[in-house]
């Protein structure tokens, strides 16, 4: 009986301390004891086809493979993205690449460092319906756009119309909310909008018209869209963690543009009021964008390209000069182009 006893008293001393073992302090990393990375991520904007590839990553077990275990959070744009960056409620995050170049370069948020390109070039776009005869930039003169108020689309346009060789200040601009943009194309209260190309499904849903898209890197061809960031601290501090997060991401984005369909229906379980055909539209939408030219890896990006994007931003007067390439993305673990 003394024995028994005795062994039952090992087996319970050894499982607790297995479970305090379990249970210890993760120093504040987010490193779970089994060796998990735990980290949160949020999305450019809510969960729609563009963002569909971080739960694609998740699904397919991409982030578990690199031991990761990552809390995907809808953002709202970049303001509120750059704020839950700052405040520590996400390591990393997906926004407006050139939109947070404009708000670095002006100091407002600046603890930052893209790790990453989700596309090659800006989905920033005019978009009309066929009835309006816009058919190139200059037809823009004499109309009315709505854009969204002081989003990126709305301060890139001067530098956008200039380039197209149209007088910026021969069309109307009406800063509007988002939301409200596709409705008012539908009911022809505006002639255009300055609004992301992958929405272009949806306002032929709304105006039940053929549409019309005057992307604007037609001739603003460096300038990056969505990119992946997180924070110059993490890189320095662990930039093991930076690199596997952001591969086992990059492979959810490699498999969401060559499975549409299955990647769609990945984020419907995830989101089930987004219908898996918008899924899919806004995913092969922005598939010639996502793949970069001359076989460079997926997310690459490069200091000549950004360096031009600063030069760009600068010269519109959308900044003052200043910033520079290391500012705004770290090479060191960005894919190289």
């Amino acid at each position: 009986m003394l024995r028994r006893t005795r062994v039952l008293a090992a087996t319970l001393l050894a499982t607790a301390l297995a479970v305090t073992g379990c249970s210890g302090d993760d120093g504040g990393d987010g490193a779970s004891a089994e060796g998990t990375d735990k980290v949160a991520y949020i999305t450019a904007f809510g969960a729609v086809g563009r963002d569909s590839f971080a739960w694609v990553a998740k699904e397919k077990g991409y982030f578990a493979e690199a031991g990761i275990e990552v809390d995907i959070k809808k953002g709202a744009g970049n303001a509120q993205n750059l704020t839950a960056l700052k405040a520590g409620q996400v390591q990393f995050a997906s926004l407006d690449f050139t939109g947070a170049v404009i708000q670095a370069g002006k100091g407002e948020f600046t603890d930052w460092r893209a790790v990453a390109a989700v596309h090659q070039q800006t989905l920033i776009s005019v978009m009309t319906t066929k009835d309006t005869d816009i058919k190139g930039p200059n037809d823009l003169a004499g109309k009315t756009m709505a854009t969204g108020k002081g989003s990126v689309t709305e301060l890139l346009f001067p530098a956008y119309a200039k380039l197209a060789g149209l007088d910026p200040a021969s069309v109307k601009i009406e800063g509007v909310q988002t939301t409200a943009l596709n409705g008012l194309m539908a009911s022809r209260k505006v002639d255009a909008l300055g609004t992301f190309l992958l929405s272009r499904d949806a306002l032929a849903a709304a105006s039940k018209k053929e549409v019309v898209v005057l992307p604007y890197s037609d001739y603003l061809r460096d300038l990056f869209g969505n990119a992946i960031i997180t924070t110059p601290g993490l890189i320095e501090k662990d930039p093991d963690l930076v690199r596997r997060f952001t591969d086992a991401l990059l492979k959810g984005l490699q498999y969401t543009v060559d499975h549409p369909e299955e990647a769609a229906t990945i984020l419907n379980k995830a989101e089930p009021t987004y219908p898996v055909a918008s899924g899919v539209g806004e995913i092969k939408a922005m598939t010639p964008y996502v793949v970069p030219a001359g076989g460079a890896p997926i997310g690459a990006m490069d200091e000549g390209r950004v360096a031009r994007t600063i030069a760009v931003l600068q010269g519109s007067g959308l900044m003052p000069s200043g910033l520079t390439p290391a500012g705004v993305v770290d090479l060191k673990v960005v894919p190289k182009a």
